[in-house]
């Protein structure tokens, strides 16, 4: 028996009526059967783009699939921790632990040191760490670009790479300092 179009826009329109009043949670609650939810997340590793409610509503759902899939795999997924979020960006912290990220947060600290408030870290200037809590991870920190149209402050590009497991992740952070400063901290 075939359906018209008609006949399939009102089912969808009744059901769509039926379902608006119940909360999301209640329609799709145990779809991937996981208790965490996105508001119950501390973990903002590759999430906290803004967009459409409907965008957030699928990507919290796929989201929530692909973290069950992790965890179920045994892949490990760290928060950031405040401590270095001047120094470490998202993408890079996401993949460390927290020791780790202590090791790469030293590492931009050590590149972008210098003995006076006036002088400036030196173009190529790179500090290499290797994990301490976990094997085939490692990852370096590199000065590779000066912003002299910053402005009242002094910036620099800095560029980390870390190698998990043979995986290479690379993120370019952007450093700035105020006059008088000794120490960069990442800027939006």
């Amino acid at each position: 028996m075939a359906f018209s179009a008609t006949r399939i826009a009102l089912a969808a329109g009744l059901m769509a009526a039926i379902a608006a009043p119940i909360p999301a949670e209640a329609q799709l609650g145990g779809l991937f059967n996981s208790t965490r939810r996105g508001a119950e997340k501390a973990d903002n590793c590759g999430k906290g783009k803004k967009g459409d409610k409907g965008r957030g509503a699928l990507g919290g759902l796929l989201g929530g699939a692909v973290d069950e899939l992790a965890r179920s795999a045994g892949l490990p997924s760290f928060l950031p921790v405040p401590e270095f979020s001047d120094q470490l960006t998202e993408s890079i912290a996401c993949r460390l632990d927290p020791e780790e990220q202590k090791q790469a947060a030293e590492a931009t600290l050590a590149v972008t040191r210098t003995d006076d408030a006036e002088a400036q870290p030196e173009l190529g200037a790179s500090a290499e760490w290797t994990s301490a809590s976990r094997a085939n991870v490692s990852g370096s920190s590199t000065v590779t670009g000066r912003d002299n149209a910053a402005g009242q402050r002094d910036c620099i590009t800095v560029t980390d790479v870390v190698i998990i497991e043979g995986e290479e992740t690379r993120a370019e952070k952007r450093m700035c300092r105020a006059p008088g400063s000794a120490r960069y901290s990442i800027v939006a």
